[in-house]
């Protein structure tokens, strides 16, 4: 019997070990804990369609085959999201100049204050930040509002006689532009079970879009950031502040890291 890798096969082994790196590669700009396992995968089907194809089962080979070579279909499926969000932090326009005139920091007070007061009340509150992706296609619009952030409007909206308290408030840029909208809930397993809808709300918004969402408990009065999918519980005031201005400004912040 031939060597299992005699130089014919060489040339071709090496041509799917570049096109298995290739595509880890992509998908390492997307999610490093996925594209691990994914590799894995990858080179896994590259020994088994070799070994297949020097044990002359044509059929075995054909079909690891055909799985390499629909990785990067499989790849656009699995990161589908994180491919968007990659699109659009590549496309994005540069906002520096828009960004220049706009009051931020007085927006970011506005919000740190208002989100303080409702959490030393314990008033439930879900407050969606866009930063460069459209959202539209994914809530319910309640109320369209188009005013000003400011401590006093997010209190009203909140108060538990308001008829739009139940639903998200959606600011862009400096202004609240629509409350008591409806947002998908994450299908995600793996929540706590103690993450009530509010909490679920902001992680299925989160999990498709660009989006910082901010999330006041009725039930402990604590605040928590959730975007890309991920959740911080109790969130530290400044980081609040620092990811609410990166987020009006339309800039990314970095991944949060689960509570």
């Amino acid at each position: 019997m031939a060597p299992l890798f005699d130089s014919a096969t060489l040339p071709a082994l090496l041509d799917k070990c570049i096109v298995a790196g290739l595509v880890y590669a992509c998908s390492l700009l997307l999610k490093k804990e996925a594209a691990l396992r994914f590799l894995i995968t990858l080179l896994s089907l590259v020994v088994a369609e070799v070994i297949s194809e020097k044990l002359g089962l044509a059929a075995t080979a054909s079909f690891f085959h055909l799985l390499l070579t629909s990785a990067p279909v499989i790849l656009a499926i699995i990161f589908q999201s994180d491919i968007k969000r990659a699109l659009f932090s590549f496309w994005k326009r540069d906002n520096s100049g828009e960004s220049a005139h706009m009051d931020v920091t007085s927006t970011v007070d506005e919000l740190s204050k208002g989100l303080h007061e409702l959490a030393e009340r314990r008033i439930g509150a879900l407050i969606v930040i866009i930063r460069q992706m459209s959202i539209d296609h994914l809530i319910h619009i309640g109320t369209e509002i188009d005013a000003k952030v400011t401590s006093e409007l997010l209190n009203s909206i909140f108060l538990p006689y308001s008829p739009i308290h139940d639903g998200a408030v959606i600011i862009q840029r400096e202004k609240i532009i629509s409350a008591g909208c409806i947002l998908p809930l994450s299908q995600n397993p793996d929540i706590a079970k103690s993450f009530g809808t509010r909490h679920r709300a902001a992680l299925g918004i989160s999990e498709q879009t660009d989006v910082l969402v901010l999330v006041v408990s009725e039930e402990t009065g604590k605040i928590s950031i959730v975007h890309e999918g991920k959740i911080t519980y109790d969130a530290d005031p400044a980081e609040i502040r620092r990811l609410s201005r990166k987020a009006i400004e339309g800039r990314r912040a970095p991944r949060v890291t689960a509570a």
